[in-house]
């Protein structure tokens, strides 16, 4: 303890000055927006370099069991292909196409918290931009939110803010799919009206009604359901195909079309 005190004493000086210039910037990035920005963007830059380092390392341990995954994936492609002989042709034109897939890795991903975020390796300069949508080959994973050059941030499906549109199955029957906080393997899909016929292990889908997604992407099977209070909707429990503590490879699929319904809905709102 004495020694403690000897040293602040001997550098009191030294630790009063950089008290106040900690204080001094603290109350400079508070007032000003500009530099809130800058200390925003240095802290996201930062931290995904650390985390760009850290995935590296992992990545060379999971190498197996991630090619696996790739196999897997490769294979329903090419049985995909071998139904519809003719993609070929229309995937040489990207004009034709609705949606444009970019491949990306997981660098940091959160599931314990009510609010939940995946840090990708890519970013603006790879032509990552916001609402675009995050799937991995076993399905729905969430929707970019902010990018910066060479890193992005996911809004999980594992996050209280999160709603996706979505569907049972080879039906068009669709709800909302949000998640209560409490299981990171199961979400919730609601407004699903009583007279549909419901059984434990149904598919559940994105629907036709999303901006950002495709439809009939994967997200997971009926665990549980129950009409809500006022027995007019389900509240259904759906247990993910996604293992959300072991997330690697991801596609950002980017709705062409995308700016422009959403900029017609916000006229739409703004009217009403």
């Amino acid at each position: 303890m004495q020694q403690i005190i000897n040293f602040i004493v001997r550098y009191k000086t030294t630790l009063l000055y950089l008290f106040f210039m900690i204080l001094a910037i603290s109350f400079t990035v508070q007032s000003r927006s500009y530099h809130r920005s800058m200390v925003f963007n240095s802290a996201n830059y930062i931290t995904g370099s650390i985390y760009e380092k850290s995935s590296n390392i992992s990545n060379y341990f999971n190498l197996s069991s991630e090619n696996q995954k790739l196999l897997e994936e490769n294979k329903r492609l090419r049985k995909a292909l071998a139904n519809h002989p003719g993609i070929d042709t229309i995937l040489q034109d990207t004009s034709q196409l609705k949606y444009t897939i970019t491949t990306a890795q997981i660098i940091k991903n959160s599931y314990a918290y009510p609010n939940n975020y995946i840090t990708l390796n890519k970013g603006s300069k790879q032509g990552l931009k916001q609402d675009m949508g995050v799937i991995s080959p076993e399905g729905v994973l969430g929707i970019v939110e902010h990018t910066t050059a060479n890193f992005a941030s996911v809004q999980s499906i594992l996050n209280s803010k999160s709603t996706i549109n979505a569907k049972i199955k080879n039906t068009s029957y669709f709800g909302s799919l949000t998640w209560d906080g409490k299981n990171y393997n199961v979400v919730q899909l609601e407004d699903i009206p009583r007279l549909v016929n419901l059984n434990i292990g149904d598919t559940i889908v994105t629907g036709a009604m999303s901006s950002i997604f495709p439809e009939d992407i994967p997200i997971g099977t009926i665990q549980k359901f129950d009409l809500n209070e006022s027995k007019s909707f389900y509240s259904i429990d759906v247990a993910l195909f996604n293992d959300m503590t072991n997330l690697r490879n991801v596609y950002v699929i980017l709705n062409t079309d995308g700016p422009e319904i959403r900029e017609l809905e916000s006229k739409i709102k703004n009217e009403q």
